[in-house]
C-alpha cells in the first residue's frame, strides 16, 4: 500500500526476529549470555554491556502505526545500540549476523517497498569480511547505504584497512550512515546518561574529523557520509579546526576544514529548533535529512513537525530537508 505521506526518515532502527534468533541459537558459543527478562524479552549481556530487545524495535505493526502518526512515510532501516555486540563478537560470527540481518532488510523492502529501505550492517572489525559482505548486500534489493559505527573497537575511521570500503562505497554509489558507539571517554561518562547525552556526539565529531584530516575525503570525493544527531560537536568546533590547520603541522589540508563541511549530511535530531536553524544556515538545506533515531527513548517521535516548526525555511528547502536530500542519497 502507498505510503499517506512521501516524507523520509534516514535515522531509524530496527532488529529483525530471525537476527534476534541466530543469537539466542549460536551466542552462547560467541561469547554471548542469551537469556529472557520478566518481560519475556530476549536479553544479551556481554563484558560491559547488557541489552534487552523490546517489541518497539521488531514489530512491524507498532512502527507503521508510529510512522502514520508521525506523518513519515518511509523509514531508511538500520541496527543500532546492537552494534555494540555485532562488533564484540568473533569476526565469523559477526559477519553471520551481518548476513542475517541484511537479508532481512531486504525482506523488509520486497514486502513493504514504499515503507522501508535498508543501510547494511558490516563486520568492520574484520575489513575483509566487510568488503565481501558489503558486495553481497549492495546486490540485495532494497539495500541503499551502508551504516558503520564511528569507531571499530577504538580504531578511528581513517585506518587504511577501512579504505577499501570506502572505494566500494563510493563505486557504488551507497552513501554511508555514521553512528557512534562505545564512545570515547567512557569512564567519565557513566553517569546520568552521559554517554548518550554528550558521548555520542563527541564520538561522532572524532569520526568526521579523522574522515577529513585523515585523507579519506580527499581520496573518495564522490562519497556521501550521514553524521548522526546533526553531526554532533563536529559543526560546533569547525573553526577552531580551521585555526589550527594553520598552525599544526599534523593538521594541514589542502583547503580549510570548514570547506569540507558540505561533504558531509547531517540529521535532524537536535531537540532543539534553534540549534537546528543554526545548522540549517551553516550548512544549506540541501546537507539536512530528516531523522529520527525512533523507537529510542531519544528519539523525535514527531520529527515531520520539528522541521514544520521552523518558520523560516522556504518551502522549497523544507521539501528538501523532508525528503528531496534522501530521495537523492537514497536514490529513489
Amino acid at each position: 500500500m502507498a505510503p499517506k505521506y512521501n516524507t523520509i526518515d534516514v535515522h531509524t532502527h530496527w532488529i529483525p526476529p530471525q537476527w534476534i534468533e541466530l543469537i539466542e541459537k549460536e551466542g552462547a558459543a560467541n561469547g554471548v549470555r542469551v537469556g529472557r527478562n520478566e518481560r519475556n524479552q530476549v536479553t544479551v549481556e556481554i563484558p560491559g554491556w547488557s541489552y534487552a530487545f523490546p517489541k518497539e524495535y521488531t514489530n512491524f505493526d507498532i512502527r507503521l502505526k508510529a510512522m502514520s502518526a508521525a506523518r513519515v512515510g518511509m523509514h531508511a532501516l538500520s541496527l543500532a545500540y546492537p552494534t555494540v555486540l555485532l562488533l564484540s563478537v568473533p569476526p565469523a560470527f559477526a559477519h553471520q549476523l551481518c548476513q542475517v540481518y541484511n537479508d532481512a532488510l531486504s525482506a523488509a523492502h520486497l514486502s513493504h517497498p514504499e515503507h522501508f529501505l535498508g543501510l547494511a550492517s558490516l563486520p568492520m572489525q574484520a575489513p575483509e569480511l566487510a568488503l565481501q559482505e558489503l558486495e553481497r548486500a549492495a546486490r540485495l534489493p532494497g539495500i541503499r547505504g551502508a551504516y558503520i559505527a564511528t569507531n571499530i573497537n577504538g580504531k578511528n575511521l581513517d585506518e587504511q584497512c577501512y579504505w577499501p570500503i570506502y572505494a566500494k562505497c563510493e563505486e557504488l554509489e551507497l552513501p554511508v550512515f555514521l553512528h557512534p558507539f562505545k564512545n570515547l571517554g567512557a569512564e567519565r561518562l557513566s553517569k546520568y546518561y552521559l554517554m548518550n547525552f554528550l558521548g555520542n556526539g563527541f564520538d561522532t565529531a572524532v569520526a568526521a574529523a579523522c574522515l577529513m584530516f585523515g585523507g579519506v575525503l580527499d581520496a573518495f570525493p564522490k562519497l556521501d557520509f550521514v553524521l548522526a544527531h546533526a553531526g554532533g560537536a563536529f559543526p560546533t568546533f569547525i573553526g577552531r579546526m580551521d585555526h589550527g590547520a594553520t598552525v599544526r603541522r599534523e593538521a594541514k589540508l589542502p583547503r580549510p576544514p570548514s570547506t569540507y563541511l558540505r561533504r558531509f549530511h547531517f540529521d535532524t535530531v537536535t531537540h532543539s529548533d534553534e540549534i537546528l536553524m543554526n545548522l540549517i544556515r551553516q550548512m544549506g538545506a540541501d546537507r539536512i535529512v530528516l531523522g529520527s533515531d525512533h523507537p529510542a527513548d531519544m528519539s523525535h517521535t514527531r520529527p515531520v513537525d520539528v522541521v514544520d516548526r521552523l518558520t523560516e525555511l522556504s518551502a522549497s528547502d523544507r521539501e528538501l530537508i523532508l525528503q528531496g536530500n534522501a530521495a537523492r542519497l537514497l536514490k529513489l
